[in-house]
């Protein structure tokens, strides 16, 4: 069949467009081109199929009623608006990846009305306003492109799956399971190229990975829920932010300290927890790692010793009011002078470094809330009032030991 450019305009939301096309008693198909223009609307209200020979563009609103198949090319040139929306299960299924600008999902005829089993990839926005898309079950892949974002993500709209994220932008990835929205964020990657993904499961991690093989500062770890979260392209590197929920934690992490709650990993190199710090927010009741994370996988929450006396009797002083009252004027760890081959590196929320000496002592080579690491202000200025966090690393007994924790600066 001879291909035809078809420009639809000024049709409401409900018409049926065939194109190049066939319609059967429930389908609607397009073998050749179609083209939705900007400010029209395109309605298809039976299954929509985009063969492998067909080439649809939509830079106006497609609003799709039933299922969704595409085996050819589905794009946009400039923007456009495609909606799923129904009062039944719909399907988005295809041997092809679309290419959608801003999507919107809108269902609310069962618990999960999005089955994804094709690759759907976002450019710009993509809305939940009722349904949950399920990719877990399906095999599909849910992509974000750079600079692409989502909003209205709640327990009753979300991705019950994997998540791909790309580009250099921090992202929150709309996920969850069991109809619970748990989202796990992650800083801006250096990298347009960097790739992470991201997956929650409303499962006991424990499972498969014993919470009893874990460092000595861990306590208890998060027996309802964890999270996956892997970088598969680029090598940067992104500081981790998960949160609780009286929904879904445990008792003993919504209770804690936020102070002593922090995210494990589980590392396959040594099959223990490890813990990768913990910078809470009480407020919005999430915590993030201290530093950019080096290693990826199984991630979880968990209550640690926050006051587990460091070797050596240290005592840290974590806050400092550098005003020039002689006050609190400095970064104090009490008894490192017995420990001169140390070296000392502070950090500020978003893994960035501060200050690193070696040789730190309790009278001259002190950290006084100045900076002087690789941070876009002056060298020397005054960092800003926030939590800050420190690695301390020091010789003890012919071991070498390392300790982080929180840094409070008050510049006002």
């Amino acid at each position: 069949m001879k291909k035809i450019r078809i420009t639809i305009k000024h049709l409401f939301a409900t018409c049926i467009v065939l194109g190049v096309a066939q319609m059967g008693a429930a389908q609607t198909v397009n073998t050749g081109e179609m083209a939705i223009m900007p400010n029209t609307q395109m309605g298809v209200v039976n299954d929509f199929e985009n063969t492998a020979s067909g080439n649809m563009f939509n830079d106006g609103a497609l609003f799709i009623y039933a299922n969704f198949n595409n085996d050819g090319a589905f794009d946009f040139l400039n923007q456009g608006l495609t909606t799923f929306q129904g009062n039944a299960f719909q399907a988005i299924t295809g041997t092809s990846e679309s290419f959608m600008f801003d999507v919107l999902f809108s269902n609310a005829s069962e618990a999960v009305p999005f089955g994804l089993y094709g690759q759907l990839n976002v450019s710009n926005e993509a809305t939940f306003e009722e349904g949950i898309v399920d990719n877990d079950s399906n095999g599909g892949i849910f992509t974000f492109q750079p600079n692409a974002f989502h909003s209205n993500t709640s327990d009753i709209s979300h991705v019950n799956g994997q998540v791909v994220k790309l580009g250099d932008q921090e992202f929150e990835f709309p996920i969850g399971d069991e109809g619970y929205f748990r989202a796990a964020e992650i800083s801006a990657p250096v990298e347009v190229a960097a790739t992470f993904n991201g997956q929650y499961f409303l499962s006991d991690s424990n499972i498969r990975y014993d919470h009893s093989s874990k460092q000595g500062v861990i306590e208890q770890i998060d027996n309802t829920e964890y999270w996956v979260v892997n970088r598969t392209d680029g090598a940067s590197n992104i500081v981790l932010t998960l949160s609780w929920d009286t929904d879904t934690s445990p008792s003993f992490i919504t209770s804690a300290n936020p102070n002593d709650i922090h995210i494990v990993r589980w590392d396959t190199t040594q099959n223990l927890w490890v813990d990768e710090g913990g910078i809470p927010n009480p407020s919005e009741e999430k915590v993030s790692t201290i530093l950019p994370l080096e290693n990826y996988g199984i991630f979880t929450l968990a209550v640690v010793n926050s006051e587990a006396q460091f070797d050596g009797d240290l005592v840290m002083y974590n806050a400092i009011s550098p005003n020039g009252n002689d006050m609190n004027d400095y970064f104090k760890i009490e008894g490192i002078d017995r420990f001169p081959n140390n070296r000392v590196s502070i950090f500020n929320r978003w893994g960035v470094e501060v200050f690193n000496t070696r040789g730190y002592n309790e009278s001259d080579n002190v950290f006084r809330g100045f900076s002087d690491g690789r941070i876009t202000m002056q060298r020397g200025e005054r960092l800003p009032t926030g939590t800050y966090y420190y690695i301390l690393e020091y010789e003890y007994e012919g071991r070498t030991i390392e300790k982080s924790g929180y840094l409070y600066i008050n510049s006002n």
